[in-house]
């Protein structure tokens, strides 16, 4: 018995104007990451992907990260390939933990005037902690893309965290990428291959660099 195809949405048109904001520590940025961008992308229609990396997470204040400048190339180098995808350092140039509200503000100032935040069902669950969720909710719709391990968000628990509020999220049904950057640093870390779990350019800057070398 074979199963029956799945239905694939076409792809959105391109709406003149939109951003994606995609933020993280991207310690390293991996395929993952990509391929959430692209989905988004083509799903929303949107213009332009900006991936920000995080300069102090405010939730892990204390966790030991890699160096602005090297996460920062790695972005670049991944995403040279995609005139969508543009990176921002907006947060590693502010002081102090980075607030995404404190980054769409500075969009929205710059002329962001249709922006989504792309978020992980994991990063939804904690966003009414976030700062300022009501007036990140003001300045861009949230899309929120499913994460192993982690139970799937949906409509009613928006209605739940913030009635009436509905129409500012969308759900993207992948993809799904069992990646994470843990996994990348404790294999370069053990001097194992990351090949096909990074960009090539990425696998090539984190063995030029000797990013996640153990201590000789």
């Amino acid at each position: 018995m074979t199963s029956a195809p799945v239905a694939i949405a076409p792809p959105a048109g391109v709406v003149p104007g939109s951003v994606g904001i995609f933020g993280g520590t991207f310690d390293p940025i991996h395929h993952g990451h990509l391929a959430i961008a692209e989905e988004a992308r083509e799903a929303l229609g949107l213009e332009v992907v900006r991936f920000v990396p995080a300069a102090v997470s405010p939730f892990k204040p204390d966790r030991a990260v890699t160096d602005a400048g090297h996460r920062l190339a790695m972005v670049e180098a991944a995403i040279a390939g995609n005139p969508a995808f543009e990176a921002s350092r907006v947060e590693l140039d502010r002081p102090g933990p980075s607030y995404t509200v404190e980054t769409l503000e500075a969009g929205a100032a710059a002329g962001d005037t249709d922006a989504w935040l792309i978020v992980s069902s994991e990063a939804l669950a904690g966003f009414p902690r976030w700062r300022k969720p009501d007036r990140i909710l003001e300045l861009a719709r949230l899309a929120v893309v499913p994460r192993g391990g982690f139970e799937p968000l949906g409509e009613a628990w928006v209605g739940s965290q913030f009635p009436g509020r509905e129409g500012r999220f969308a759900f993207l049904p992948g993809p799904l990428l069992p990646i994470s950057g843990s996994v990348v640093r404790r294999r370069a870390a053990a001097g194992r291959s990351v090949r096909y779990l990074v960009p090539e350019a990425v696998a090539a800057y984190i063995a030029r660099n000797r990013l996640y070398a153990e201590p000789a």
